[in-house]
């Protein structure tokens, strides 16, 4: 695995400079608006392009040279952080320009991903893949854990061209590390399907093998559910917080930053362990602890009861995204797997895309006048979480928490889905 820790440790780095950035510009969005729609619109936007990108990025991945896609991925997005500061300096930065940028990066981000995580089938062997999946989570959690509360003290020590420029080295790192190695391409054969320069026909073929495995298709329906409810909550989580504590943003920080250190202590326990034997257990079990947790928190109103849940939120979601990947590396032959995960891929930024849409506007015009004093929820659900400012977040934030418990346990339920390992082959038994 020593290549693949190479260029691992390289985008933990970079991923910690990029939370840096993205965290700076949160709390300034919301220090100008005010607003949990102005926050979750930046996830809308993010999420916007990857809907239409993903399945030509899927395409050229199978294709092309994938240690090349991954250092352009990267450097269109710090191009595109480097126009916000350049605007942000200039005193002309607005927020419908954060949203364009955002577009921009989120693409450059996509097609990155994509090329990375195709590359893992490659990069390890098979009995490794929950542990450099997990790996991958740690690269998330640990920038969680680090870059907001670290970001929280600098917005008001550096100007936001500060934060920008630790976020080009840490980006400079990043592209050394890829340079530095070599990334095996799959061998395209004329047995392998889809093997001829046909982008449409590639396009459509991550769905049509998909479709073929009724149990992956269930499992993908499930996850695009999960993930429905999951990214609503995460588009209100920072306005819940902020809401909570008067705008504090350090506070924001070091929450996000036992998120951190929840997904870091589960992913080095999962790296280290390999896993449940039963993967799909890791993301049904995942999918039901992350909802539990996250209606704990959302109940909570001081750090004493976000600290604990947020750590245990994060570390399930760990355990989830960590066995759900390890199954879909193992049953996608890697000549597939650009064009699969790509489909797999658009679906969930689907529904991350309409939950970041759709999360403001409830929060501010529904939720929040609901549990404000004279509202017509305050009476059912004041005495849990008052009726003060972010009430309104709060619930929409537990019921969100809900549906995803409910989720979870309704996977066990569907035998296709419980079985998935067991029906659907590994591609070792198809090659």
């Amino acid at each position: 695995m020593r290549t693949f820790i190479i260029i691992w440790l390289g985008q933990l780095v970079s991923t910690i400079g990029s939370r840096l950035t993205d965290f700076a510009i949160e709390i300034w969005v919301w220090e100008n608006t005010g607003q949990a729609t102005a926050l979750s619109l930046i996830g809308f936007f993010y999420f916007l392009p990857n809907i239409f990108i993903s399945l030509i990025a899927g395409a050229i991945t199978d294709r092309w040279n994938r240690k090349l896609l991954m250092i352009v991925g990267d450097i269109g997005a710090v191009f595109a952080t480097l126009i916000m500061v350049v605007l942000y300096l200039g005193g002309h930065l607005h927020i419908w320009q954060v949203y364009v940028i955002g577009t921009i990066k989120g693409s450059f981000s996509q097609l990155q991903g994509l090329s990375y995580s195709a590359s893992i089938g490659l990069l390890v062997p098979k009995q490794q893949y929950t542990r450099a999946s997990s790996m991958g989570f740690f690269s998330y959690y640990g920038s969680e854990m680090i870059a907001p509360a670290l970001a929280g003290f600098l917005y008001y020590v550096i100007p936001f061209f500060g934060i920008a420029f630790i976020d080009f080295l840490t980006f400079l790192f990043a592209i050394t590390t890829v340079l530095l190695v070599h990334i095996p391409q799959p061998i395209l054969t004329e047995t392998t399907p889809y093997n001829r320069l046909n982008i449409w026909q590639d396009m459509q073929f991550g769905w049509k093998h998909i479709k073929g495995y009724p149990s992956l298709l269930l499992l993908l329906v499930l996850s695009s559910l999960f993930w429905l409810f999951l990214s609503i909550s995460d588009a209100i989580y920072s306005p819940l917080i902020l809401a909570r504590t008067g705008n504090n943003a350090q506070v924001l920080g070091y929450v996000l930053a036992a998120a951190g250190f929840g997904g870091v202590t589960s992913a080095v326990i999962l790296s280290t362990w390999g896993g449940l034997r039963s993967r799909i257990d890791g993301v049904l079990l995942g999918m039901i602890s992350t909802g539990l947790s996250k209606a704990i928190f959302g109940y909570g109103q001081v750090l004493w009861i976000w600290f604990p849940s947020q750590f245990c939120s994060s570390a399930s979601i760990t355990l989830r995204g960590s066995s759900n990947q390890a199954i879909w590396l193992s049953k996608v032959i890697p000549q597939m797997q650009g064009r699969v995960f790509a489909t797999e891929n658009m679906i969930q930024q689907m529904m991350g895309a309409s939950a970041y849409l759709i999360a403001g506007p409830l929060a501010d015009r529904i939720f929040e006048p609901a549990m404000s004093p004279g509202g017509y929820l305050a009476p059912i659900f004041g005495n849990f979480l008052g009726v003060n400012e972010g009430a309104g977040i709060a619930l929409l934030f537990s019921s969100c928490a809900i549906a995803m418990l409910l989720v979870g346990i309704c996977g066990y339920f569907l035998q296709p889905i419980r079985e998935v390992e067991l029906i659907v082959p590994d591609h070792n038994s198809v090659l």
